[in-house]
């Protein structure tokens, strides 16, 4: 009997046309999941039968209670090359190897995005839209009064983190001449100088900063990072961005921090839910830029993460998985 693949999470229809499949179609059953399982009990009921699972980031988590309950699974990869909602450990215990794939160009993808968000925010490019679309020349979509935009040229970036995404941030907030500083736990001077940026405190930083926008990693030591004395320092004009993890800032606390004022605006790509639900608080707040985890979504990077899909498919195929991040 042949195996049976699955592609989970392919809300964009992009996996088949992505790469060519032609050589892992005739050795195996291939069949595509365009929805979220919104539980495990789902996934684990879709996915039982299955001998290799695909996983699109971390759309899908993947828990030692969701593997354990898969009797036919041997094989899983996930796009790009870190996967927090895989449990490497689970999947090693049974023998089951994880294999990621290599992201393309997804952190310039990332920054890219940022500085959507960061532009839309600040120029209140949604609210302009939704407003001139239903003929209010100087209101949003309600006809409401917003906030006038705001020049970004000598006003404060702050990022926090300062890593491969954070530079590229920096680098383009130069580009239109704001000051751009930076704080996290591990940041030092030589790093600071080196992208060309001022270390600060992290007080500093959220007092004065026109636009916030978080680059970390995801930890148990970063969750949280951003909490209410923070938000409450903000300028009531400032936005703070998070294009990263929605776990660095509670929701909860993000909700209370807008309705107080301080921040007067966020934008933001990831949520503690995904896909978010449609009756969620920050999606009826008109001082929220929203975008559905774009971050990593482009034509470039995806085509990244589907050949090595493929790829890593047709090496387990062959009995040599490649990539392997919980080998023992």
């Amino acid at each position: 009997m042949r195996p049976r693949i699955a592609i989970c999470d392919d809300y964009e229809r992009a996996a088949l046309a992505g790469a060519d499949w032609s050589t892992i179609r005739e050795r195996a059953e291939v069949v595509v999941f365009e929805q979220p399982f919104g539980s495990a009990e789902r996934a684990i009921a879709a996915l039982r039968d299955f001998d290799a699972v695909c996983l699109m980031r971390e759309r899908t988590p993947f828990p030692a209670s969701v593997i354990d309950a898969l009797p036919k699974l041997q094989f899983v990869v996930f796009t790009g090359e870190r996967n927090l909602a895989v449990d490497h450990e689970a999947a090693a215990r049974r023998g089951i190897p994880v294999s990621f794939t290599p992201g393309g160009p997804s952190k310039a993808s990332t920054a890219e995005l940022t500085w959507a968000l960061i532009l839309a925010a600040m120029k209140r490019i949604v609210p302009a839209d939704g407003g001139t679309r239903r003929g209010h020349w100087r209101g949003d979509a309600e006809g409401r009064d917003y906030a006038l935009p705001a020049n970004l040229e000598g006003e404060r970036l702050g990022l926090v983190g300062l890593g491969h995404i954070g530079a590229r941030v920096a680098r383009i907030g130069q580009a239109f001449g704001m000051d751009v500083v930076a704080w996290s736990r591990n940041l030092d001077d030589a790093r600071a100088t080196e992208v060309g940026v001022r270390r600060v405190t992290k007080e500093e930083l959220f007092e004065t900063s026109a636009a916030v926008s978080l680059h970390l990693v995801l930890s148990d030591r970063t969750r949280g990072i951003v909490g209410a004395e923070d938000l409450a320092r903000m300028r009531p004009d400032a936005v703070i961005v998070n294009t990263s993890r929605s776990g660095l800032m509670s929701e909860a606390v993000l909700i209370d921090a807008l309705a107080a004022g301080r921040p007067g605006w966020a934008a933001l790509d990831v949520y503690d839910v995904e896909p978010i639900a449609a009756g969620h608080p920050l999606l009826g707040l008109p001082n929220v830029t929203i975008s559905p985890h774009l971050g990593y979504v482009n034509t470039q990077v995806f085509a990244a993460f589907h050949r090595g899909i493929v790829e890593a498919l047709a090496a387990w195929l062959d009995g040599a998985p490649i990539r392997v991040v919980n080998a023992r």
